[in-house]
């Protein structure tokens, strides 16, 4: 009676570990990669998922970078309207190999397709340029020896009176979540975004993600790193203790993300006109100091913590 009384108990606590064989892809990676557009390029879900690795796994500490590029496709589709801004869409294959062979990275988290459809309706010619685009990237990143991770677009949620882009979106996560059959390792960021997005409007029908319908703000960026965190996982993470530590670690982070992110696409090269990064030996440095300011936090958090 005892023991059923123990096992009962047992099952209403939080659990305080799982097991998740993807924990040995993060074990194991010495430096992580994100290849993206814009949503990645802008990187607060790369800041809140570093942010997470440093206070709940600092025994691992790979290096992370950030190098998504603003409107990048991985499908190598432009649409003609884009030719306003003064070029086309940038091809992540046409800076893949350089980037490949210049970061040596272990581990890619790769996020494309909400440019990838060019904002048109659902096409079978653009839905393979896709598929072919994320089927090269996968190979070239394997043939190096490193491990790819694939997010589903996020959710397109700006009303359109002749069609619902957002069907696209969801086409094209559809059928990468299908990809897992294969052995692809995939985190399906659209349908989670999508049915929090219809929850939150139960209570708030004007809510959003997004103000332009593409672009997340703070609190879809926490979602998308979440899943990435979850995906990972093997113990619950670490209570805040210390909030302005917390904030602090964030804005040095952040720093040292966008600046190393900067050095690095100046460096390795492409083909869209954005402004230069530093050197990388400054870059470096920068990163460096950041970093110190980084482990000082990690310290006051942990202490707290205890």
């Amino acid at each position: 009676m005892l023991r059923f009384l123990v096992l009962a108990l047992l099952a209403f606590l939080p659990s305080v570990g799982q097991a998740n064989d993807n924990f040995d892809i993060l074990k194991n990676a010495k430096k992580i990669v994100f290849f993206g557009d814009s949503i990645t390029y802008g990187g607060e879900y790369v800041i809140f998922f570093e942010r997470w690795l440093t206070v709940n796994h600092p025994e691992l500490s790979p290096e992370v970078l950030n190098q998504g590029i603003p409107s990048e496709t991985v499908s190598g589709l432009s649409e003609p309207g884009h030719l306003r801004h003064g070029f086309p869409r940038p091809d992540l294959h046409e800076r893949l190999d350089r980037a490949l062979k210049a970061l040596e990275p272990d581990l890619i988290i790769a996020c494309y397709g909400i440019n990838c459809g060019i904002y048109m309706p659902l096409d079978k010619e653009r839905f393979a340029k896709y598929k072919e685009g994320l089927q090269r990237l996968k190979n070239k990143v394997e043939a190096q020896g490193g491990k790819i991770i694939f997010m589903t677009p996020p959710v397109y949620d700006k009303p359109n009176p002749k069609f619902d882009y957002d069907d696209v979106m969801a086409a094209y996560a559809k059928w990468l979540v299908s990809k897992r059959k294969d052995g692809w390792l995939v985190i399906d960021l659209h349908t989670v975004m999508k049915e929090s997005l219809a929850e939150k409007r139960v209570k708030d029908p004007k809510f959003k993600y997004s103000r332009d319908g593409v672009h997340p703000g703070e609190e879809g960026h926490e979602l998308m790193a979440r899943q990435i965190i979850d995906f990972f996982a093997v113990k619950p993470p670490l209570k805040d203790p210390q909030p302005n530590a917390y904030g602090r670690m964030m804005m040095f982070l952040r720093e040292r993300m966008r600046v190393q992110r900067d050095a690095w696409l100046t460096k390795i090269g492409h083909k869209r006109p954005m402004g230069k990064g530093k050197p990388l030996a400054e870059a470096n440095k920068i990163a460096a100091e950041n970093t110190k300011h980084i482990q000082q936090n990690l310290e006051t958090i942990l202490k707290q913590s205890k």
